[in-house]
């Protein structure tokens, strides 16, 4: 959102799990992220961000100006904050556990193996704690990964529906696309869930606003645990 609206910035990558306690250090009120400094200001939140970045640059726009279609983009983007985005952290770290080495992945271009003073390598080789830490955070336990295998495909088709109406995927992006499109874009880096995904519109939006999204990890799930995916991608 920041690019999209020119405005220029200083990105800064905090190790997960560990970014809850750095959060607090750094002075924030909560313990999440994203979150942004800005003119003496804390901001936490993608939605709080969005919202901010209207107040200090209005053009490019992130949402509507009819009041209709701004409640539909808003609505959007709160179910992808609040629902959505938990179903590929979900089974992430599931999936990470069984290739650890795949953690590797998801570090290209990012600082924070640098803060922790080690290559990427040894940070993933000793990320053991983390992995546990963020399997419980994130209750991904086989059967809340198996479930949560099986309603991606319901999603998926809510975000195309969004993007037949015209309240996704339009040539002006708004705050709704890049909240979601971000949690597709993950998705779209495991093999065995990719392969069944990538013919959908919601696919095209995370590829056309999320080319350079890093990771990939190698197929991780149980065909049967796929099969409510594979016969919606089919439908």
């Amino acid at each position: 959102m920041l690019e999209h609206k020119g405005i220029e910035y200083q990105r800064v990558d905090l190790p997960p799990v560990v970014s809850r306690v750095l959060m607090r250090a750094f002075g924030f009120p909560g313990n999440r992220v994203p979150a942004l400094k800005i003119d003496g200001r804390k901001v936490q939140g993608s939605r709080d961000i969005s919202r901010e970045l209207e107040v200090i640059e209005p053009d490019p726009p992130l949402f509507p100006t009819d009041p209709e279609r701004r409640a539909a983009v808003e609505e959007a983007e709160r179910w992808g904050d609040e629902v959505f985005q938990q179903m590929p952290r979900t089974i992430t770290w599931w999936a990470l556990k069984r290739h650890k080495s795949d953690q590797t992945t998801y570090l290209e271009g990012a600082a924070a193996t640098a803060r922790l003073g080690m290559p990427s390598r040894v940070a993933v080789a000793t990320s053991g704690p983390i992995l546990r830490t963020a399997i419980r955070l994130n209750d991904s336990t086989d059967e809340t990964v198996r479930q949560t295998l099986a309603s991606i495909g319901p999603a998926l088709d809510r975000i195309d529906s969004w993007i037949e109406e015209g309240v996704l995927g339009s040539e002006q992006p708004n705050a709704a696309d890049f909240q979601i499109g971000a949690s597709v874009a993950l998705l779209m880096t495991f093999d065995d869930v990719r392969e069944r995904i990538e013919m959908r519109p919601a696919a095209d939006l995370a590829r056309r606003l999320y080319p350079w999204y890093p990771g990939r990890v190698r197929p991780s799930f149980p065909p049967e645990w796929l099969e409510p995916l594979r016969q919606s991608a089919r439908a």
